[in-house]
């Protein structure tokens, strides 16, 4: 158990029981405001090869991740910590919308964009060493972070990140969100 930061397929975005209010509430937000709306892709580009799903459980401590976004003056808070769904569609600010979310009362939706220009610069501000996996289906972060190559990353290419893993793991996380989000063109979302 626990919480989970996943890729989601079209299945899961229209399923009534899962996302399919929030994609209803999204279609209804995006033509008031005259915006093209947000397709989902289908779910046979997202089975089983490497890179075509994202799963990461947030399982560490995430004060120290949270600080560095506070304290920073870019905008960088709001476009990593303040969305419940991020979309690969480019927003002028974060989206409200009148359903909950699996965590908060209203649902929040983020832009990828945003959140991928955020997550570089706090990625290029701790180092994050080139070794960490590019894509998490299977929970390949984790483990990454958990396992012995953290180590032996730190020892190779010491940095900022390595002083603080839970924060080079929360960095990790969302940079690794949004490249997936754009890349497959799917939101992410927390479950």
């Amino acid at each position: 158990m626990g919480i989970y930061l996943v890729g989601v397929d079209t299945d899961d975005w229209h399923e009534e029981e899962a996302l399919g209010p929030v994609a209803d509430a999204l279609r209804t937000e995006l033509a008031r405001r005259d915006l093209p709306p947000y397709t989902c892709p289908d779910p046979a580009e997202h089975r089983p090869r490497s890179g075509r799903r994202f799963e990461v459980k947030l399982n560490r401590p995430m004060d120290g991740f949270g600080r560095l976004c506070r304290e920073r003056a870019d905008g960088t808070e709001e476009a990593l910590l303040g969305w419940d769904v991020l979309l690969p569609v480019d927003l002028e600010g974060p989206l409200v919308l009148p359903v909950p979310s699996a965590y908060n009362d209203p649902t929040t939706i983020g832009s990828a964009l945003h959140a991928l220009a955020a997550a570089r610069g706090l990625a290029e501000l701790l180092q994050l060493p080139a070794g960490i996996p590019r894509h998490c289906d299977r929970l390949d972060l984790n483990a990454w972070f958990a396992g012995p190559a953290a180590a032996e990353a730190a020892a190779v290419a010491p940095g900022p990140w390595s002083e603080d893993l839970d924060t080079a793991f929360y960095a990790a996380v969302h940079l690794r969100a949004a490249e997936h989000a754009l890349r497959r063109g799917c939101p992410v979302s927390y479950t």
